[in-house]
């Protein structure tokens, strides 16, 4: 969920995990970059696999990926704003591939996605410790890249996006957030496959991150709190779930603005004076044969649908395709 003006006014129904109690047949080894458009409940598929070796561990990717422009029924013409990143064999590394989905926000936002979409990866890429440190160099580029877009010709102040990225390393995961998307693995445990969170949205509904933007300065407020239909007083805002339809959001004081409803974006140089900041949350997951395939999305996905959900959905895909021969 991006700037004020982007406020969600309804929610899908809740979606039930309790499918996800007996799956014997499950895909496999692969990755997912997906978005689920519509209240039809209906899945768009987006192009056909493509392939990835990774022949340190002797194991094959497989990935597809979609966007799509989002359900504005009072918007028809609202553009897409979101990016995504596909780069495999980084650096020349036969080991090494990324994956990035890029969700824009604000006037500007189709063009902060794409930006940064291109720049992070070229700085990754041609930095000397990716390999050995990930993670510094994961902090390095998302640094660098939000001054290069703050420093560039796209009005940036209230406009930015959003950026989750998985980088495979053999047999590793390197997860960097920043904002709002979400990364999640499918893990088979038993008869079941459940989904595990790989990163974690970074809203005032976090109080990590909410103490941290309100030591900046920012005012803390739902919609419904800036135009006194609820008292403001009131620090506290339920769940993500519960209160998804008019969430916290951050302002700068004695105004109404930015209205950001994540706590750290790309660009947003406005919020950035109140704590909206773009260092990542980095994340290292060991792969093991449990791991059958990870997905990357914005909150147009992951807004109306649990992690579980999101995993069911496609473990049913993998089924009805592959039926019943499945082997390891």
């Amino acid at each position: 969920m991006g700037c004020v003006h982007g406020k969600c006014c309804s929610r899908y129904p809740a979606t039930s995990d309790e499918d996800s109690a007996d799956m014997r047949e499950v895909g496999p080894y692969c990755s997912n970059n997906f978005h689920v458009h519509g209240n039809q409940g209906h899945i768009l598929t987006g192009r056909l696999l493509d392939f990835a070796s990774v022949p340190s561990h002797k194991f094959q990717l497989e990935y597809s990926a979609l966007t799509q422009r989002g359900y504005y029924p009072d918007s028809p013409d609202k553009e897409n704003q979101d990016s995504f990143c596909i780069k495999t064999q980084v650096q020349g590394n036969p080991n090494l591939h990324f994956f990035g989905v890029f969700d824009g926000h604000g006037q500007f936002g189709a063009r902060c996605s794409n930006f940064v979409r291109d720049r992070l990866i070229e700085i990754l890429s041609v930095d000397p410790s990716l390999t050995e440190d990930p993670v510094k160099a994961y902090n390095s580029a998302f640094l660098a890249t939000n001054s290069e877009l703050n420093d560039s010709e796209i009005d940036d102040s209230m406009s930015g996006t959003t950026a989750i990225t998985v980088l495979v390393s053999g047999d590793k995961l390197f997860v960097a957030n920043v904002g709002d998307s979400r990364a999640i693995i499918a893990v088979k445990s038993g008869n079941r496959v459940l989904a595990e969170d790989l990163s974690h949205d970074q809203t005032p509904f976090r109080r990590d991150e909410y103490e941290r933007v309100k030591l900046c300065g920012a005012r803390v407020l739902s919609v419904d709190q800036v135009e006194g239909l609820k008292d403001p007083d009131i620090q506290t805002w339920g769940d993500e779930e519960s209160e998804g339809s008019d969430p916290p959001r951050l302002w700068v004081q004695n105004a109404m603005y930015p209205g950001t409803a994540f706590t750290r974006s790309v660009g947003d140089s406005i919020a950035e004076k109140i704590g909206v900041i773009a260092v990542p949350e980095v994340t290292t997951v060991q792969l093991t044969p449990n791991h059958l395939f990870f997905v990357i999305a914005s909150d147009g996905v992951f807004e109306f649908l649990s992690s579980q959900a999101v995993v069911n959905m496609i473990i049913r895909i993998q089924n009805n395709q592959i039926g019943s021969q499945i082997r390891w």
